[in-house]
């Protein structure tokens, strides 16, 4: 059947951004590496199934300097590039051109982080369904699995108090966390922070998956397992055997895999 000549044509209209060469001329090389991780990290979380349409984040900070790149809000994960990020200082300024703004309750929680733990290259937070779920319970993460045991080495909490925009939640957050390097957000979701993108990325893939066993082994109904308690408290010095790093979760042996995976299905973000 011929198509209609007349029929209306609706197009959806995405903002430009800028070129990568004009990003990657106007920045450092390891500021240009940083972004291409970063992306690559939004991807690998679209690509787990764990973004939130456009409402969750990830940041890090531009090396050498207090500021940091995060998602232009607006883009799903799976579209972002080095070169779409936007770079912002702590108080939240743009540093950089951009058509998209950032996420206000994302600057919140990403802001606090790296206003005080300075050993933290990278924050990742996210909204899945078994990391929210797992925060609604008093319990919190369950000893009941060897990924809770990486979790549970360095997992502190932090109480629900709506959506993130209130700055004066940002001392409380900071608090809590301390310095851990895992946090359940009670009600709202699960957050990593590490000294690399790549340590990071694996430490929410553990935490995730940590949760969605917990989820799957209350679903079953039977009596759970707890680790024995003398197993759980040797966990540090366990995860630094296994990992070869005291300070990391040894995301650096995953990650030229991860982004080998992510080149065979689409390159684009080193864009």
């Amino acid at each position: 059947m011929p198509k209609n000549k007349n029929a209306e044509v609706h197009t959806v209209s995405v903002a430009p951004v800028q070129s990568s060469l004009d990003v990657k001329n106007q920045v450092s090389a390891a500021e240009w590496q940083t972004r291409v991780d970063l992306a690559a990290c939004y991807r690998l979380v679209a690509l787990h199934g764990w973004d939130d349409l456009i409402f969750t984040h990830i940041s890090a900070k531009v090396p050498g300097t207090e500021d940091f790149l995060i998602n232009p809000f607006g883009l799903m994960f799976h579209e972002i590039s080095a070169s779409s990020l936007v770079k912002v200082d702590q108080a939240g300024n743009k540093l950089m051109d951009s058509p998209y703004e950032i996420n206000p309750a994302g600057y919140t929680i990403h802001s606090a982080v790296h206003e005080v733990r300075h050993d933290v290259a990278c924050v990742l937070h996210t909204h899945t369904a078994s990391g929210v779920a797992v925060s609604a319970q008093k319990q919190g993460v369950l000893p009941i699995s060897q990924q809770s045991l990486f979790v549970l080495s360095s997992l502190a909490y932090h109480a629900y108090e709506g959506v993130a925009l209130n700055h004066e939640e940002k001392a409380r957050l900071q608090a809590d966390l301390g310095d851990c390097n895992f946090l359940m957000l009670h009600n709202h979701g699960l957050l990593t922070c590490g000294g690399t993108i790549a340590d990071t990325f694996l430490m929410m893939f553990t935490f995730q998956r940590a949760c969605d066993i917990q989820v799957m082994a209350q679903t079953g109904g039977a009596e759970l397992i707890a680790i024995e308690p003398q197993i759980l408290a040797g966990a540090k010095a366990m995860i630094a055997g296994v990992t070869k790093s005291a300070q990391g979760m040894g995301g650096a042996l995953a990650w030229p895999a991860l982004l080998r995976k992510l080149d065979k299905q689409d390159g684009g973000y080193r864009l």
